[in-house]
């Protein structure tokens, strides 16, 4: 599997009722396809994975791989309380047709360094799929060092793959070094993708991509080819939407930037509830100041109805 390029990490939509919306997933993932984005990965945190049910995973899943039509890749995101769980889940997402795995640590459990190998590596076994680690210690409580990610990759052959949200992009030359080109490493931290590229990383799990996707594909581009100037200029323009991938209401704010593109909406499932009144009047005068000064993109294709 190619690991390069810009994936985002899509957003879950759910009609009025708080169903998942897979007509409009569908159309979204073939419209992020379209405008240049390199795969999908579904059921992540900005996805609200945590608040789906089995089939609903599953049902997401089918929709995506049916909407790629095998144009680009599908990554399903391995998450759950138990190792037997993300197994299981792993084994139907390839029953899916999906093309990689994104592998989390269990949630709510953040154990040491051997048990937390156990259970990425349970996931690794389970199929024959390419798969990415996911370490973010910041929201997950499990920090995969360097060192550790050295040792699953000579140990598990489709360990392919790192998503590395740290929010340190030392470490992505440090794992360059330990490894070098063993693995590919992408940033999953929107607003250090420019220093993160610089440092080695060669894609890029994106989450404003959900509502910009012809914008990030052009400043990863930017930034990979060395064109320094358009880099920075496009990545001056962009960072106050990026930094919204890095709070807690992340994916508020991101399904509200989508919404105000004409892009699905801001519902989201509790536990988590849409702003308050203050916070959607302060983050739309943001959000509306930075669509007004959108760069001018003459391939941009229409965006998919609204639901």
């Amino acid at each position: 599997m190619n690991w390069k390029g810009v994936m985002p990490a899509i957003t879950t939509a759910f009609t009025k009722d708080y169903r998942v919306d897979p007509a409009f997933i569908a159309e979204h993932c073939r419209w992020l396809l379209d405008n240049g984005c390199a795969g999908i990965v579904a059921l992540g945190s900005l996805g609200e994975g945590a608040t789906l049910a089995y089939d609903e995973k599953l049902q997401i899943l089918k929709t995506c791989v049916e909407a790629s039509h095998s144009a680009a890749p599908v990554v399903a995101t391995i998450s759950a309380l138990s190792t037997s769980e993300a197994v299981k889940l792993a084994n139907k997402a390839a029953d899916a047709g999906c093309d990689g795995l994104m592998v989390l640590p269990p949630y709510v459990y953040p154990g040491d360094w051997r048990e937390m190998k156990a259970h990425v590596a349970a996931v690794f076994k389970a199929t024959p799929l390419s798969c990415m680690l996911y370490n973010n210690p910041v929201a997950y409580g499990t920090d995969f060092l360097p060192e550790h990610i050295r040792e699953l990759a000579a140990e598990y052959e489709n360990f392919e793959a790192v998503k590395e949200s740290s929010t340190d992009v030392r470490r992505v030359t440090a794992i360059r070094a330990l490894v070098e080109n063993r693995l590919e490493i992408l940033v999953g931290v929107d607003d250090a993708i420019v220093e993160g590229i610089a440092a080695g990383a060669v894609g890029w799990i994106a989450g404003l991509a959900n509502a910009l996707p012809r914008e990030s594909v052009d400043l990863f581009s930017c930034a990979i080819n060395g064109e320094r100037e358009k880099a920075s200029e496009l990545y001056r323009w962009f960072l106050p939407l990026l930094r919204m991938d890095t709070v807690p209401k992340f994916v508020q704010l991101i399904k509200l930037v989508q919404e105000e593109g004409g892009i699905g909406s801001a519902r989201v499932r509790t536990p988590r509830l849409e702003l308050s009144q203050e916070e959607l009047e302060d983050t739309r005068k943001v959000i509306r100041n930075v669509l007004l000064q959108r760069p001018q993109i003459s391939n941009q294709l229409t965006v998919p109805s609204t639901k």
